[in-house]
């Protein structure tokens, strides 16, 4: 019943894209040439030169939503922001798409401005009726309707935690028939829930109650029984799903690798050893600093001139940083202090008020003017426009051994400002929550969060208090 639940839905969840789709085309023609649906009858600028395109435009962006899973159940997917992120993909592949076709079928008089907005309204309509949906769909099974009825095999620990966060998250739209443990009797509830019988009465358990997912929390020394509880689930076409114990270990998306037919879970989740998503990451970092370079080019010249004049010494500034697979690279600077023997400033710590700072060099930290040099740095690959910030070897060796996960951040390469950096740590704040920060970002990167974390940047350069 559920699956075919889910299939009418995914069918109902269709025709409202193609209406979402079909409304937008048709808003957005219809503020173009501002009349109304009674001026069909026109050329250039009527009604039905501009629908008949929508023929190409619906199965293409039905296809795209597909394939990028905007069809797939969503009932664990708490956030509405992957969704609204693979919306904006399909968007503007199924936009590019339709400006290809558009000029293969010689539409050269089609409005490029109607093209705009329909790009804009289909995206504004598609999230806010995703957004409506989910939140009508967690209402509903907050009420208990389109319910899932999941078995529990164990009662230990995994077992009851897995129980309390299904009854505590009620939007999830699950409902646990019972559980099935040999160290219990049928008399038995745990935490409000009957105990049906031990593992040997799966089959039993599973032909006379309606049950959609088999959840298995066993410890490793119970696993003899694995390949039989298994093979009972896929018998009664039943799901069957492992909690391992050591579950705590793995991120929160776990990547599955595999090498010559043996499956290797990856405990650390990196998007960005995707190609494709490097590559992106890239194409992003030279779009934004090599325009950047040459804009600002005027006021890096000025700056240069200032910090020569304002103290002896040289205008770029030199220092090692651990980059992208622990990997030392020079990251460059506007020399901002006195020049001081090499191998005492390894070892020292910026303070707000320090005095090996000049006045110049006080404002250009002050409004992180001294970082644009490593725009440089990203041009050579060594650093990124975003990412966690790269430290010196020295505290790099020192906060490793103090601070749980510190080198995680090395998975990706150092960026002059990151998601710990908007969020107010930087400068002499906390380095674990700047950890915490970082492996957030390294673990959940998306262009999405890229862009957020620019713009950020942008909005706080002049009024960051712990910019010194």
């Amino acid at each position: 019943m559920i699956r075919e639940n889910q299939r009418i839905f995914n069918i109902a969840l269709v025709i409202i894209d193609f209406t979402v789709i079909t409304l937008a085309l048709i808003i957005a023609w219809d503020i173009r040439f501002a009349t109304n649906l009674l001026g069909f009858g026109s050329n250039v600028g009527g009604f039905y030169h501009y629908i008949l395109p929508l023929l190409l435009i619906l199965p293409s962006y039905i296809l795209i939503y597909y394939f990028l899973g905007l069809y797939t159940p969503q009932r664990t997917k708490r956030t509405i922001t992957l969704e609204t992120f693979k919306i904006l993909q399909a968007n503007c592949v199924g936009l590019f798409f339709l400006v290809t076709m558009l000029f293969v079928l010689d539409f050269v008089d089609y409005s490029r401005y109607m093209l705009a907005l329909f790009g804009i309204l289909s995206t504004i309509l598609s999230i806010t009726e995703r957004f409506v949906i989910r939140k009508v769909l967690q209402y509903l099974r907050s009420k208990r309707y389109n319910i899932k009825y999941i078995l529990v095999i164990g009662t230990g620990p995994l077992a009851r935690h897995f129980t309390e966060v299904i009854m505590q998250n009620e939007y999830l739209g699950y409902d646990i028939v019972g559980f099935l443990d040999e160290n219990h009797s049928q008399a038995d509830f745990i935490d409000g829930f009957k105990v049906l019988g031990s593992v040997e009465n799966l089959e039993d358990v599973l032909s006379n109650h309606l049950v959609d997912r088999v959840v298995i929390t066993l410890s490793p020394d119970k696993y003899d029984f694995l390949e039989d509880m298994v093979e009972t689930c896929d018998k009664y076409g039943v799901r069957a799903e492992i909690i391992p114990p050591y579950y705590l270990y793995l991120p929160a998306k776990p990547h599955l690798d595999v090498i010559e037919g043996i499956p290797l879970i990856q405990v650390r989740h990196i998007p960005l050893d995707n190609s494709f998503n490097m590559f992106l990451k890239r194409c992003f970092d030279l779009i934004l600093v090599v325009p950047a370079v040459v804009i600002l080019s005027p006021l890096l010249i000025i700056v240069a001139i200032l910090v020569k004049i304002s103290s002896p010494g040289p205008v770029i500034f030199k220092q090692e940083r651990l980059g992208l697979n622990k990997k030392s690279f020079q990251m460059y600077k506007f020399r901002s202090m006195k020049v001081q023997d090499e191998e005492k400033e390894k070892f020292q710590w910026t303070t707000k008020d320090d005095p090996r700072k000049t006045r110049f060099g006080s404002f250009i930290r002050r409004t992180s003017i001294d970082e644009l040099p490593q725009f440089f740095n990203i041009i050579k690959g060594e650093m990124s426009l975003i990412g966690p910030r790269p430290e010196r070897p020295h505290f790099a060796e020192k906060f490793k051994e103090e601070i749980p996960k510190y080198m995680v951040k090395h998975h990706v390469r150092p960026g002059m400002t990151g998601w710990a950096q908007v969020n107010g740590y930087r400068g002499n704040t906390s380095i674990k929550k700047r950890i915490e920060h970082d492996i957030y970002y390294v673990e959940n990167w998306t262009p999405a969060l890229d862009v957020e974390i620019f713009f950020k940047t942008i909005i706080n350069i002049f009024r960051d208090e712990n910019a010194y």
